[in-house]
């Protein structure tokens, strides 16, 4: 791989690195810590967000109505997005086993937390699970995509495309034809740096 573009993309493995740090450090300012896979907020901060929380009737009567005509069709995602989970996770369960392709963690990918919040009403938490499910299930899949296109057509794109997947930095040049024939197993098997996580 060109060492420009490797350093370019360590560059962003660090800087994702930092912004993780930044989002920790708001753990102390906002009073809340996080003990395995639970939020625990001091008392007095759970009674001021208990203070916060705007009643249901009220949000309903301050929702604009053409929102309000939304929200079937917001909540009718929800059915191909379980048959789309319910579809990848038997493909990579049956797929990558057979091509060696180290397994998407969903649990790292679909986190559903933000309903423990005390400042939200029922309708806020329904709607902040839904967006945890449905934002993280497309970055479960994305994954599970980009390692898929790593095993079968690791070829970067000639024309720019608007983001990139985790293993994209990995992949030939386009029209590098030699490469190609060279080094598609030697591409197809590197996973190196999942090892561990």
């Amino acid at each position: 791989m060109d060492t420009r573009i490797e350093a370019l993309l360590e560059a962003m493995k660090k800087l994702e690195q930092e912004v993780l740090e930044e989002i920790e450090k708001k753990e102390a300012e906002f009073y809340y810590r996080v003990v395995g896979r639970k939020v625990r907020f001091e008392a007095e901060v759970k009674k001021q967000h208990r203070a916060l929380m705007q009643r249901v009737s009220r949000y309903l009567s301050e929702a604009p109505l053409l929102t309000i005509l939304t929200v079937p069709f917001i909540w009718f995602i929800l059915i191909p997005a379980l048959f789309l989970d319910l579809s990848v996770t038997v493909f990579q369960a049956v797929c990558f086993r057979v091509y060696g392709i180290p397994r998407v963690k969903r649990r790292r990918y679909i986190v559903v937390d933000r309903q423990s919040l005390a400042y939200l009403n029922l309708i806020e938490k329904l709607n902040c699970m839904y967006c945890g499910y449905v934002n993280g299930l497309i970055a479960y899949v994305r994954e599970i995509g980009g390692r898929t296109e790593q095993y079968w057509c690791p070829i970067k794109h000639a024309r720019r495309i608007a983001s990139m997947h985790s293993r994209y930095g990995k992949f030939l040049e386009y029209g590098d034809a030699e490469s190609y024939r060279n080094r598609l197993e030697e591409i197809r098997r590197d996973f190196r740096d999942l090892e561990g996580k």
